[in-house]
């Protein structure tokens, strides 16, 4: 696996503790309040989630199809950098 395909699956991984938290704030946070908005977020975080248990699947297994050009590697480790700073902005607001 190239090296941007090792960033692009750590960073999903890391996506994940960061869905994990979220999904742990929200949860309780719906107990407690029981809103739709609340609920939203839950189900966000859920479906971001699997979307990101799914990736780190394709980047471990079959050949991948990133595999032959470099420079879609390099764009999935980007877009996987952006979502990981968006869910770290997300969870220290959730936090706060």
């Amino acid at each position: 696996m190239s090296t941007e395909l090792t960033a692009a699956a750590i960073l999903s991984a890391g996506n994940l503790v960061l869905l994990a938290v979220l999904t742990y704030v929200w949860v309780q946070n719906y107990r407690r309040f029981r809103t739709p908005l609340v609920a939203g977020l839950l189900a966000f975080s859920l479906v971001l989630a699997l979307e990101n248990a799914v990736a780190i699947y394709f980047f471990f297994s079959s050949g991948m199809f990133y595999a032959s050009d470099p420079t879609v590697q390099w764009v999935v480790a980007l877009l996987r950098g952006l979502q990981f700073v968006a869910l770290a902005f997300l969870s220290y607001v959730s936090l706060k």
